[in-house]
């Protein structure tokens, strides 16, 4: 998904200078993984198209609630871009994920060493921008960032541990997915308050919104991940059912009271690889046992508790309808 909102354009211009001088830091190697990761590069070094910015958005976004300058913003932003990078780095590797934003993920071009120690440094150099400022303001955000990468980490270890399990509740999915996607999407929400020193009930608010909109998030990701078309993934079609994916509308299928569930649950647990038939059964099999209707919904429920939280918020009327417009945009399955 690459955003084509204006404040998502004009926050990329202005992190992607901050995203390259500190990737510039990185030993040669690990800045070629990092620059291709990112989209900057190809394989042999060749510029190459930028990413999606959501993220800094957001934290540009925050930093304005709180009424700091832009460029004060820009340090927090990047390390939130940087702690995004380093977790799909990990996760392509984790997952066994060839694809990544529509070409060949990097550890298949440079060896999954390569792509875990690059993630490692881009983790590292978060926690640098933030710190070099040498304000309140920094130290507390990267705690918060800090916070949002053990929590990420957490759902990580989740996603891997209902791999082996049969017994997964649609509540642990939601768990799963609150650590694993929300944490970071909340943090990204205030990290701009915090390290411009604001209060803490307005990044707290903000936080929240971000929490419901990045489960917003997931939902609609999960969606994409069974009936996304591959422009709009850039992965093959029935992705997340090839790799037999626990993901939300799945769980919601198997967890079910339905004949189609029990069918789901006795297709998925066969040894044998799946077919291209089976996979459009499995498709077929997660709607008829409510799995899509209910993400559908959950989806519409997380993004109208978003749109709450910022209710009471003390934040601009400017800032508020950027917010709300980027929350209804990453919870759109239409991209």
């Amino acid at each position: 998904m690459t955003l084509t909102l204006p404040a998502a354009e004009a926050a990329r211009e202005l992190v992607e200078p901050v995203l390259r001088e500190a990737v510039g830091r990185l030993d040669p190697l690990s800045a070629r993984v990092a620059r291709y990761h990112f989209g900057w590069a190809d394989d042999q070094g060749a510029a190459s198209g930028g990413g999606k910015a959501l993220r800094p958005t957001l934290a540009v976004l925050s930093g304005r609630a709180a009424g700091a300058d832009v460029e004060r913003c820009l340090p927090a932003a990047a390390a939130v871009e940087l702690v995004h990078a380093f977790s799909l780095l990990h996760d392509d590797v984790m997952d066994d994920d060839p694809v990544r934003r529509h070409r060949p993920a990097a550890w298949t071009v440079f060896g999954r060493p390569h792509a875990l120690l690059c993630g490692n440094a881009l983790l590292t150099l978060a926690g640098e921008l933030l710190l070099e400022q040498g304000t309140p303001g920094g130290a507390a955000a990267a705690r918060a960032l800090n916070e949002a990468v053990l929590s990420l980490v957490a759902g990580q270890a989740l996603d891997l541990e209902f791999q082996d399990r049969d017994d997964v509740t649609r509540e642990e999915c939601l768990r799963m997915s609150r650590c694993k996607t929300a944490s970071l999407l909340a943090c990204a929400c205030s990290i701009g308050v915090t390290a411009a020193g604001g209060p803490a009930r307005l990044a707290d608010a903000l936080a929240a919104f971000g929490t419901e909109a990045g489960l917003a998030f997931q939902l609609a990701d999960d969606l994409l991940g069974i009936w996304g078309s591959t422009e709009a993934t850039g992965k093959p079609v029935l992705a997340d059912l090839r790799t037999r994916k626990k993901s939300l509308p799945v769980v919601a299928a198997l967890t079910g009271p339905t004949a189609a569930g029990r069918r789901l649950a006795e297709l998925l647990a066969r040894p044998e690889p799946l077919t291209e038939s089976d996979l459009r059964d499995a498709a077929r099999l997660v709607e008829e046992a409510g799995g899509r209707a209910w993400a559908e919904a959950e989806a519409g429920r997380r993004l109208d508790a978003a749109t709450r939280c910022l209710d009471d918020a003390d934040l601009p009327a400017d800032v508020r309808a950027e917010f709300l417009h980027l929350a209804r945009f990453i919870a759109s399955r239409d991209h």
